[in-house]
């Protein structure tokens, strides 16, 4: 079979799964690419996911995953949301959750698609293959750019002149040839929207960013306490953020997802929703979400810094009884949400309430620094 005609049923076949948008690339990844890569690792902008580090060499070189990979297919799923979900940051006692992340786990609807896409390919074609969803090392976006599914855009995230910046990428390697070529079509211009809306910065133009800054980073990646300097600029956002995203001009040609399954729900819950949670129901409540797999403590977390933003001095009945949990990270971040809620005579009685009982150095250390501020 000549190679146009299998890629075009290959095509229509993954349409007919459910996917938006399909594209082949060679498993090469150019040499810029990769002293790009290993500065972005050699200056930390990683932070904690040092995966990212012994990952490396799989990275640049996908016959490392698979040695008989000849093709990337690239395949994207659109999960344009309704509503822009930027106008959710003016609502401060709300909890500000990623678009991605209201409703079911999209690894999940994925692979699920992946798998029959799999099968057939084995039984109807006789074409062997592998299939992965995110969690794998391979520069997904890199290799989208190539397969001419989008490009990337200042916020380092695949921009679509159909799709905008909703698109969720997945791939299927295989070990016969067929490709795309590569066409110019990175068209963000002068635009600089997405860098100057970020609020911690991290964008650093140039396609490059901190992770370290990055507010999805900071309440998903980062383990522990979240910086003193980032902390009132996360404002709301309880898992991940997509300011960067929400104000690409691009997105004015998306189409809302015909994917169901992830559409963000309505009606955002509040803080004081998730404040009054223990773990078992978060455990319950996320139990086919995304979220899930940040752990009960890191989410609350969130809840309690973004709680600390929230100006919402019915909160601090909550905070109080956090304050008292068996997790530092937790009495941590409740002491300096407190601070952010209480007046000055509260905070010398918490302050005095602590030092009588508290043994852990980073708990103190909290208290430390905020004593320094009234």
């Amino acid at each position: 079979m000549k190679m146009k005609d299998l890629k075009k049923i290959i095509k229509s076949k993954i349409l007919d799964y459910g996917f938006d948008i399909i594209g082949f690339s060679k498993p090469k990844v150019e040499k810029k690419t990769q002293e790009r890569y290993l500065e972005f690792l050699h200056k930390n902008f990683h932070g904690d996911m040092r995966w990212l580090e012994r990952h490396f060499e799989k990275k640049v070189n996908p016959k490392k995953i698979w040695g008989k990979v000849e093709t990337i297919v690239v395949i994207g799923l659109n999960y344009t949301p309704r509503k822009n979900p930027i106008n959710i940051n003016n609502f401060k006692s709300k909890a500000n959750i990623s678009v991605y992340a209201q409703n079911e786990d999209y690894h999940t609807i994925i692979k699920e698609k992946l798998k029959k896409i799999q099968f057939w390919l084995a039984n109807d074609m006789n074409i062997d293959s592998k299939i992965f969803v995110d969690t794998s090392p391979i520069l997904e976006k890199y290799f989208a750019e190539k397969a001419n599914i989008g490009w990337q855009g200042k916020h380092t995230n695949l921009v679509s002149k159909d799709f905008g910046s909703w698109l969720f990428l997945a791939e299927i390697f295989l070990p016969i040839k067929i490709y795309d070529y590569k066409k110019e079509l990175n068209s963000c211009g002068s635009c600089v929207k997405c860098i100057d809306i970020c609020p911690t910065q991290a964008l650093l133009g140039d396609n490059i960013i901190d992770a370290r800054k990055c507010i999805s980073y900071l309440t998903i990646e980062h383990k522990g306490p979240i910086p003193f300097s980032l902390r009132r600029k996360i404002g709301n956002k309880v898992y991940g953020c997509d300011d960067c995203l929400s104000i690409c001009p691009w997105n004015k040609f998306s189409k809302v997802t015909k994917e169901q399954k992830l559409l963000p729900k309505e009606n955002s819950k509040s803080l004081l929703f998730f404040l009054k949670f223990n773990e078992e129901k978060f455990k319950k409540y996320f139990y086919n979400s995304p979220i899930k797999r940040i752990g009960w403590v890191r989410f609350l977390r969130n809840i309690i810094i973004a709680s600390g933003n929230s100006k919402n001095k019915n909160l601090i009945k909550y905070l109080n009884i956090h304050l008292k949990s068996n997790n530092s990270l937790i009495r941590g971040a409740s002491i300096w949400s407190l601070f952010q809620l209480v007046d000055d005579t509260k905070k010398e009685e918490i302050k005095n309430n602590i030092l009588m009982k508290e043994k852990n150095q980073y708990v103190l250390f909290e208290l430390k620094m905020l004593s320094q501020f009234f």
